[in-house]
């Protein structure tokens, strides 16, 4: 079945069901795909899989969706987490956009000690997720929880999930090769690095796995997108 849209929307999904069509996906759907009543479309909620539907009113501003069959059932993605610390908007916008499409579970946002960005627009990272799951075919959607300070996204931190450290500066195993099985995270600085005392606090966590991604040094987002793709290679996802 040829698709012209996938849309992410928060309502159960069953075969008949009418799901009512905001605004902003009405318009979309609308205004900027030039669809007319009738159109097939795919949907996913994260939850119940991806459902064949199709167009079933356009009113003012709203519309509805009539869901058909099920093309998909719902599957988990990799256990992988991105924490990163918040850089210039369009570079953060691309970590989240990038991670979302390699499959991390979280993303989430941080502050280091050298963070110049100090502030997240939490519905403007969701909304990135969103539309980059709708392309890349992703069933569900990132937790992108508040950003906090570095130690308090650590405090209670569980102990069976890795937490691998670019430390670019340091004496380190490449990633590749320190990556073992099971849940993992991985960890990117701010534009300056982390700052020398942050460092040595992060080495001495005993959940911590000081790492490194080759000789160069890469941009935030660089680094975030290349972690994430040798970690979700070594998961086989």
């Amino acid at each position: 079945m040829a698709a012209t849209a996938r849309l992410h929307v928060e309502a159960a999904l069953n075969a008949g069901a009418e799901i009512p069509l905001p605004e902003d996906q009405a318009h979309y759907l609308r205004h900027v795909l030039r669809q007319e009543v009738g159109a097939q479309l795919l949907l996913f909620n994260g939850r119940d899989g991806e459902w064949q539907a199709e167009i079933a009113r356009f009113g003012k501003r709203d519309g509805s969706l009539r869901v058909r069959e099920q093309t998909r059932r719902q599957q988990n993605g990799p256990d992988l987490w991105l924490l990163f610390a918040p850089i210039r908007q369009g570079r953060l916008e691309t970590i989240v956009e990038k991670a979302t499409e390699l499959g991390a579970a979280r993303i989430i946002p941080v502050l280091t000690r050298r963070c110049q960005v100090r502030q997240v627009n939490p519905a403007r990272l969701l909304a990135n997720a969103r539309e980059a799951a709708e392309q890349c075919e992703r069933l569900d959607l990132p937790e992108i929880p508040p950003l906090a300070e570095l130690q308090s996204a650590l405090g209670a931190w569980p102990e069976d999930r890795p937490l691998y450290v670019c430390l670019e500066r340091a004496q380190a195993r490449p990633l590749a090769e320190a990556i073992t099985p099971g849940p993992a995270a991985l960890l990117v600085g701010p534009e300056g690095g982390f700052a020398p005392e942050e460092a040595n606090w992060l080495a001495g966590l005993p959940f911590v796995v000081p790492v490194g991604l080759g000789p160069r040094i890469l941009r935030a987002e660089t680094a975030a997108i290349a972690g994430l793709a040798l970690l979700m290679a070594a998961s086989g996802r």
